[in-house]
């Protein structure tokens, strides 16, 4: 189990670089479709290519870019950014002792917790109500239907709730431990080690 486990991490950025990778694709997509007739035309070869010369822009392509960066950003920021990939503004939390941190460090993920779930049931009743309003020209490629807000946004909720899941176990972890330590106590732990014969 644990080892299946291991790799939840590594299918995230896979999945996070697919959906980089299919918003990169949809944005070529959406150039061609924009540009080839006129180059075409510009080239003197509209008589020659007469099906390329009259391909119209895609509109859902920028519909869909946009869903995509949705699910990329909270999917990624909920499953594969870690705690120490994120911008800090640490410079009090480092100049304070170990016992000060470990409040900072308790404080702070009960905040975070609480607001993340504070949060949850009003964006849940938001999103539920989405149900009724579809996109406006992304569809479904199996049905073929216009595809419905409220699956487009569950990913918040799902950001809101993994965050809360990964700062709850922060707390428990600190409470536990102690603070995480720093980097540089980190490289100072890994320096020393590397010395010792």
């Amino acid at each position: 189990m644990t080892r299946y486990l291991k790799w939840l991490p590594r299918l995230a950025e896979i999945l996070a670089g697919a959906l980089l990778a299919a918003i990169f694709a949809t944005f070529l997509l959406q150039i061609g479709s924009r540009y080839l007739p006129k180059v075409i035309s510009g080239l003197g070869l509209s008589d020659t290519l007469p099906m390329l010369a009259s391909v119209e822009p895609l509109g859902w392509t920028l519909e869909l870019i946009g869903i995509l960066w949705v699910w990329v950003i909270f999917f990624s920021c909920a499953f594969v950014v870690r705690e120490h990939e994120h911008v800090k503004f640490d410079i009090i939390y480092l100049a304070v002792p170990t016992k000060i941190r470990r409040i900072f460090a308790l404080v702070s993920a009960a905040a975070i917790v609480a607001g993340m779930l504070y949060a949850l049931l009003p964006t849940w009743d938001y999103i539920d109500f989405m149900r009724v309003r579809r996109t406006a020209t992304v569809t479904n490629p199996l049905s073929g239907n216009k595809i419905q807000l409220r699956t487009i946004f569950l990913i918040y909720a799902i950001f809101l709730v993994a965050v809360a899941a990964r700062y709850g176990w922060q707390l428990w972890n600190v409470w536990r431990n102690g603070p995480p330590k720093t980097e540089l106590e980190v490289a100072l732990e890994a320096a020393d080690a590397k010395d010792r014969p």
